[in-house]
C-alpha cells in the first residue's frame, strides 16, 4: 500500500503509518530498528532497494531523507515537506517513508526524521553517497546508534579516509571495510592453518582503492609489519601475500568470484571470493550495532600484538 502527502508534516506521516498498518494488517512490533538513509533523487531507488532486500533478515521502519534544492532563488528559502509512505508489499517486511525536503526544513531534518523513529529501538543512518567528514557530529548522524558512509561513493576516498581517521567516533563504519569480511576471514583462517610468523606482507589492488588500503592498515596493526601496496588493474582488491619463513602464504583474485589459496608446502585451493552486492553488505552491517573495534584498529593502524589476527 502507498500513500502520498503533499506539504505535510511528521503528525500527518505518522497518522498515514497508522492507516496503513491497519489497512494491510501489518504490526509494527515486529521491527527491529530504524534505518535512516540519506541520499539524492538519482540514488534513492537503488538505496531503497538494498535497504528492502535487507529488511527480510532485519525489519526495519526505513526513513529515505532527500533534499531537494531549487533553482528557482524566490522559492529557496520556503519550507516544503513531501512524503510517501509504503507499507506491506511495497516495503520488504517492514515500511518505508519517502521524505522528501525542500526550502529550509532541508536544513533541519533531523526534526523531521526525530518523531518519525520507532520507539525504544536502535537507529542506524546510511549515507549511501556523499557522507559527512565527521559522521557523529552531523545532525541525522547524531541521532544513530550505527553510522554507515561508503568511501567507494566519493570523489576523492583517500582524503576522506584521511578525514574519518581524525573524526571516528564508536558507532561509525564503512562499507569499504565490510566488503574485506571475506578476505579478512580467509587471511584468518590461513594463519591459522600455517601457524607461521608472517615478516612481512603486501596488498595488491587498483590505484586508490580504500578497501585495499583499509586491509593494509589493519594488517599492519594486526602482524606488526610494514605493508607494501602495490598497483594492479583491479578490480578492487587482487592478491595479497604475506611472507613467511616458509614460504608465501598467498590469496590471488585476478577477477571474477573464485580466488586461489596458496599455503607453502600444499597445493593451491580454490575459495569463492565474490564481490557481494550492497543489500549484503548492509544486512552484515546490521547484525552488530555496537562499535566495531576492527574498523577503527583499521582506521588508525594501530593494534595489540597479541592474537597477530584477529576478525
Amino acid at each position: 500500500m502507498r500513500i502520498d502527502l503533499t506539504d505535510t508534516t511528521a503528525s500527518k506521516i505518522n497518522k498515514a503509518l497508522v492507516q496503513g498498518r491497519r489497512a494491510v494488517g501489518t504490526p509494527a512490533v515486529g521491527m527491529v530498528l530504524t534505518m535512516v538513509i540519506v541520499t539524492d533523487e538519482e540514488n534513492a531507488y537503488d538505496s531503497m532497494k538494498a535497504a528492502e532486500e535487507a529488511s527480510h533478515e532485519h525489519p526495519s521502519r526505513t526513513l529515505v531523507v532527500i533534499k531537494r534544492h531549487t533553482r528557482n532563488p524566490r522559492e529557496r528559502t520556503k519550507s516544503h515537506l513531501d512524503a510517501e509512505v509504503r507499507v506491506g508489499s511495497e516495503a520488504g517486511t517492514g515500511e518505508t517513508v519517502v521524505l522528501r525536503m525542500y526550502g529550509d526544513v532541508s536544513e533541519h531534518a533531523d526534526s523531521v526524521v526525530l518523531p518519525l523513529l520507532l520507539p525504544d529501538a536502535p537507529v542506524v543512518v546510511w549515507w549511501p553517497v556523499d557522507g559527512p567528514d565527521n559522521p557523529a557530529k552531523d545532525p541525522l548522524g547524531a541521532l544513530g546508534q550505527r553510522r554507515i558512509t561508503d568511501l567507494y561513493a566519493v570523489e576523492n576516498p583517500m582524503e576522506t579516509l584521511r578525514k574519518r581517521v581524525r573524526s571516528y567516533a564508536p558507532g561509525d563504519t564503512d562499507l569499504a571495510w565490510t566488503r574485506l569480511t571475506l578476505w579478512r576471514s580467509m587471511l584468518a583462517a590461513a594463519l591459522d592453518q600455517a601457524r607461521m610468523e608472517v615478516t612481512s606482507a603486501t596488498v595488491e589492488a587498483e590505484a586508490d582503492n580504500p578497501a585495499a588500503e583499509l586491509l593494509a592498515r589493519w594488517l599492519e596493526a594486526r602482524l606488526r609489519v610494514t605493508v607494501e601496496r602495490v598497483a594492479s588493474d583491479g578490480p578492487a582488491v587482487t592478491t595479497v601475500r604475506l611472507g613467511t619463513a616458509a614460504g608465501e602464504i598467498v590469496i590471488d583474485r585476478p577477477e571474477g568470484p573464485v580466488a586461489s589459496l596458496t599455503l607453502p608446502d600444499q597445493p593451491p585451493r580454490t575459495l569463492a571470493l565474490k564481490v557481494r552486492p550492497t543489500s549484503e553488505l548492509i544486512a552484515e552491517e546490521l547484525r552488530r550495532l555496537d562499535a566495531d573495534e576492527m574498523y577503527a584498529i583499521a582506521l588508525s593502524g594501530e593494534g595489540a600484538k597479541e592474537n597477530p589476527v584477529h576478525v
